[in-house]
């Protein structure tokens, strides 16, 4: 049988006499004559990286969920400081077990509760806010003008008259339906938290959410217990996250002994396949180490960025495996066995890592600091793998090879699939898709998926679709408790404010007062918005205070005298809706969700109206409260997500362009990633999934993991092609060998995020779900849709060769190119 055109022969070596150690590339020569000091030097770094993992944390920051460039994010960011507790804040309502909130048992441990919430780190403590703070206080209009206090009587002994003094108060501070609910068997403490503590480290939302919890359980549980105490809050989502991700760890495990198990089933070498799993996990602590070493932390969205540097190890390591495992079963020496496969693997396992680099540092676009992390710690994963999987575990396999019946087995496997009517019916039917009748059909089903599939993801939803934490299951405990926060107060906790920004002094102008007060209605008439609250509201009913009352004075007046009598009375009343300078004030509009509908329509109405009403002396700057913070982020994923996937793609293109060096096999290559993120999107449609901070990158990262398939599974085609072979017999020699490895990695990695689904963690679960699917499609699309579509675009590959073989030797035809191995 003639060697193919352009193709180096590798012979079958079986004594290492008779190998040349100083043939292959200088970069082979390099590792493999030098193979002790990889290995020493490999052994050195884990053990390092291990050591730096004792230091790894995970922690979640407010302020990196943020996109710090985005223009409402900015104006938020720059008068923080003004706004009084309007940022990050947590949520506790404490409900009395028996009767209502006015006995002295309940007051009791409402004290007790308050003043450890109180002096927790992080506490922004002036603007805390409950019946028992002095920041809340009561105003009343007597015969002799304003008089008032704090809700709580300053004589409070919990005897029956300062108890009905208290009740007298709360009535008089019109707190009913937000910090008291509305049948008063509960009070809410409302806890702003500071950006940063003391020393400028972020608030540990892990540290305080189990100081929560730890409360929680003294309070409440038990039989004695006379209160329930439920808890809300940004920081709280974070530490229910973090601590239900230790379960993260135990479904990491089950991937990896899922993958064991497959892979040995397929190889039945125990060596080989402990050692692909091995140099994966190396993989990760190496990573991980990296990312201790370089003063990153791990958050809850991040977490499964290691488990997809596990999953992109074993598919590299597999494809290594496999190919030195043919070669030794050809009767070929380990070492040499190694090299060869070094040689053949080696630029297509490099071009289809460095496309998830790339496809994963195109996060960084995102101007959201917690993707920009994800991006780099998986970006410093992918890179680890260039050494761990395409140096490390060939130079492994050149010292410990295969179980010499496992090679024995993968080589008849091989001329089983090869010989003609043998082999299994379902790579045997795989290969027909390389004809015109099946290719047709394959693609036109494609072009028919592709088309459904993008008017349904049309239909995606930026930002929650849930009242409560999507990220957390229905039947949570945190979304149990807003459930009864929600449904016992008149008020919620989903607040969308809009600053009012005037020159010093001009907040309390008539004209602003009364653009400030045509804001709030004008907010008020938005569905979803409950009520809207504003300084304007605050002089409405002082001035009427003025005239002993009389509800003909509820208005602005325009003496503005009269104004600045209330101006001053707002701020000796050290009114949240007053800052220092009298130069902003917000209008707050409580929500009655955060849904991604509601966040839409309310943005929409603001906007409409401070681009009607700004002026040179007044602007309306959007927003601030977290409903605020939440509509502006779905503004970014919302413009980040096409931009991204378009980033994704071209680099992938420009890589597998090099690769390949063919246009045609570039749309080969990339037409299945394209379907399979369509097909992912009309997916989360389908779950309920809104695309938001949490939710974006993954279908980028699931493009960065599929184009591995396409990547092995085309080049070793075209190898075959270019060493003159027609597109159905390179296809099926590609697919006896990397091609059932690509449709192995496709199951073991499907297996692995499967179990994902029984978490706890909501968030967790649909991605097990998204990825599970975005596995077995990318691993479809490539075994399916790459020979469909090279029987119209590649068949010119063989052709070529083919025309230069006989313009070489026309007359001979014992040169005719009848196949061969690479």
């Amino acid at each position: 049988m003639a060697t193919p055109i352009n193709q180096p022969k590798m012979e079958v070596i079986r004594d290492l006499k008779d190998f040349d150690s100083q043939s292959g590339s200088l970069l082979e020569r390099m590792i493999f004559n030098n193979r002790l000091l990889i290995v020493l030097g490999c052994l050195l770094l884990t053990l390092f990286f291990g050591y730096q993992l004792r230091d790894l944390r995970i922690a979640a920051s407010y302020e990196k969920m943020l996109p710090q460039s985005q223009e409402y994010i900015r104006n938020f960011l720059d008068n923080r400081a003004e706004l009084r507790g309007m940022g990050d804040s947590i949520r506790i309502s404490v409900e009395a077990k028996d009767g209502d909130i006015f006995n002295p048992e309940y007051l009791a441990e409402l004290a007790k509760i308050n003043d450890e919430i109180f002096i927790l780190p992080g506490v922004d403590r002036p603007w805390m806010k409950s019946i028992f703070t002095p920041v809340v206080r009561w105003t009343e209009v007597t015969e002799e003008g304003f008089t008032g206090g704090p809700v709580l009587p300053n004589d409070y002994d919990a005897s029956p008259r300062s108890i009905n003094d208290l009740r007298i108060n709360i009535a008089r501070a019109d707190v009913v339906g937000s910090l008291v609910a509305l049948d008063y068997r509960s009070s809410m403490i409302i806890v702003p938290l500071m950006s940063a503590d003391a020393e400028g480290k972020p608030v540990d939302y892990e540290a305080l959410s189990r100081s929560i919890e730890e409360i929680r359980q003294r309070y409440a549980s038990g039989p004695d217990a006379k209160v329930n105490i439920y808890v809300i809050g940004f920081a709280k989502l974070m530490g229910d996250l973090i601590d239900g991700l230790i379960q993260v760890m135990m479904f990491f495990g089950l991937a990896v002994v899922s993958a064991f198990f497959i892979i040995l089933l397929y190889t039945r070498c125990i060596r080989s396949t402990l050692l692909v799993l091995g140099c994966s996990v190396i993989a990760v602590i190496w990573q991980l180490g990296l990312v201790v070493l370089f003063g990153y932390t791990l958050d809850p969205f991040s977490m499964l960025v290691p488990f997809l540097v596990f999953a992109i190890g074993v598919s590299h390591g597999a494809q290594k495996m496999n190919g030195i495992m043919q070669d030794i079963g050809r009767g070929t020496h380990r070492l040499v066995a190694a090299r060869y496969t070094f040689r053949r693997l080696f630029l297509a396992g490099m071009t289809a890592l460095l496309a998830d680099v790339v496809g994963f540092a195109v996060l960084m676009i995102i101007d959201i600091p917690v993707i920009r992390e994800l991006a780099l710690t998986a970006s410093i994963g992918v890179g680890v793998l260039i050494f761990t999987n395409l140096i490390l575990i060939p130079v492994m396999l050149s010292y410990i090879g295969v179980s010499p019946k496992a090679a024995d087995r993968s080589l008849k496997a091989e001329q089983a699939e090869l010989a003609p009517n043998g082999g299994n019916p379902i790579w045997a039917g795989l290969a027909r898709f390389t004809e015109r009748r099946l290719a047709v059909v394959a693609i036109l089903g494609s072009l028919a998926l592709g088309a459904w599939g993008f008017m349904e993801s049309l239909k995606l939803q930026v930002g929650d679709l849930d009242a409560g934490a999507p990220e957390l299951r229905p039947d949570s405990r945190y979304n149990l408790d807003n459930a009864f926060i929600t449904s016992n107060y008149a008020i919620s906790s989903d607040i969308f404010a809009v600053m009012v920004k005037t020159p010093t002094g001009g907040c309390s102008s008539y004209e602003t007062l009364t653009e400030v007060d045509r804001l709030g209605w004008t907010l008020a008439q938005v569905s979803g918005v409950q009520r809207t609250v504003s300084l304007a509201d605050t002089i409405r009913t002082y001035t009427a205070g003025m005239f002993e009352g009389n509800p003909k004075w509820a208005t602005i007046s325009d003496n503005q005298g009269i104004i600045d009598a209330q101006i001053n009375n707002a701020v000796s009343w050290n009114s949240e809706f007053l800052n220092t300078n009298c130069n902003l004030t917000p209008v707050l509009a409580y929500l009655a969700d955060h849904k991604a509908a509601t966040l839409e329509r309310i943005l929409n109405t603001a906007k409409q109206f401070a681009e009607e009403n700004n002026t040179e002396d007044r602007q309306f700057l959007l927003a601030a409260g977290n409903a605020g913070v939440d509509a502006a982020t779905n503004i970014v994923v919302k413009e980040a997500n096409r931009k991204m996937l378009l980033y994704v793609y071209a680099a992938v293109a420009l890589l597998c362009l090099i690769t390949f060096r063919s246009w045609r096999a570039v749309i080969v290559a990339v037409v299945p990633l394209i379907l399979t993120s369509i097909l992912a999107e009309a997916l989360m449609v389908h779950l309920g999934i809104g695309m938001k901070v949490a939710t974006l990158p993954v279908v980028a990262l699931g493009v960065g993991i599929g184009v591995d398939y396409g990547i092995y599974l085309l080049s070793t085609q075209l190898a075959f092609q270019r060493a003159g072979m027609p597109v159905a017999e390179a296809y099926r020699k590609a697919l006896s060998t990397t091609g059932k490895v690509v449709a192995l990695v496709g199951v073991t990695l499907a297996a692995g995020v499967i179990t994902w689904v029984w978490s706890p963690i909501k968030f967790q679960a649909d991605m097990g779900i998204l990825l599970t699917f975005m596995f077995v499609w990318n691993m479809l699309g490539a075994l399916i849709l790459i020979p469909a579509l090279s029987h119209f675009l590649l068949q010119g590959e063989s052709r070529r060769v083919q025309k230069a073989a006989a313009d070489y030797a026309p007359n001979n035809d014992n040169n005719a190119i009848a196949g061969g191995t690479i």
